[in-house]
């Protein structure tokens, strides 16, 4: 018993002092292992590369304020508007759907904005990118055709609106006019008129309506929704009238 005890104790040094010798050391593993190291530096920013960084900030900025831009400075709001009109008058729920509306309204958009963005990139976007104007410089050119376009659709009573709340001098020209003003007075004139066209669009809708269930009443047909049976009707003569093309070509002669 003493023996086998004996013969397990000198086994197990053995084995220890196996392991020991044959496992690398701290010291030699991290020798064949190459540890990449970093480095931290902590200075002052050099001014051309502060500037460059506003400059990318201000970048971001107008490109996160383009869809106000697109919607509340241009023609798109009278035009998403009325064609809201027309689907609400037809009473065809989601059809068109909002994607279909919008994209035309888009487009339109783009169609009657096309001579002051011409303006907008000759007159600001090409003299900077060329280094004969500064960003300041730039902005302001690019501000005076969309304060054109915007003052040529704008009341006056809608620009008096805000300007009375101000004090100081009054603007003697529409580049005097601050886009914080101008901007605001555009979109009051702009809904106005869009509202003026969409009454006008309801009418004959409301009439097909007023037709369609006094008949259903005279009939006795008391259950049945009006709706189902002047949807068709509206359809028809929406259709026959060339609806959409009326619709577009008045919006576009509106500018």
């Amino acid at each position: 018993m003493k023996q086998q005890l004996g013969r397990g104790m000198r086994f197990g040094i053995f084995l220890a002092a196996t392991l020991l010798v044959g496992w690398p050391s701290p010291v030699s593993a991290a020798q064949r292992t190459a540890i990449p190291g970093v480095k931290l530096e902590i200075g002052t920013g050099a001014p051309p590369d502060v500037a460059v960084t506003v400059q990318l900030l201000l970048l971001l900025t107008v490109l996160s304020l383009a869809p106000a831009i697109l919607i509340l400075m241009t023609a798109f709001t009278r035009i998403v508007v009325v064609l809201s009109f027309v689907r609400m008058g037809l009473g065809t729920q989601q059809t068109p759907p909002n994607q279909v509306l919008i994209g035309l309204a888009l487009f339109i958009t783009f169609y009657v904005m096309a001579p002051t963005f011409s303006q907008v990139y000759h007159q600001a976007v090409v003299p900077y990118l060329d280094g004969k104007l500064s960003q300041q410089a730039a902005l302001e050119a690019a501000a005076k055709p969309l304060k054109a376009f915007m003052a040529k659709h704008t009341r006056e009573k809608d620009l008096r609106l805000f300007l009375r709340h101000v004090k100081g001098a009054e603007p003697k020209s529409i580049d005097e006019i601050p886009l914080h003003m101008l901007v605001p007075a555009f979109v009051l004139s702009e809904l106005r008129t869009a509202f003026q066209i969409g009454f006008l669009l309801l009418l004959p809708f409301l009439v097909i309506d007023m037709i369609v269930a006094s008949t259903l009443m005279a009939m006795g047909m008391m259950m049945l929704p009006p709706v189902m049976i002047s949807l068709p009707f509206k359809l028809l003569l929406f259709v026959l009238v060339d609806g959409w093309y009326l619709v577009v070509e008045s919006l576009l002669a509106g500018y």
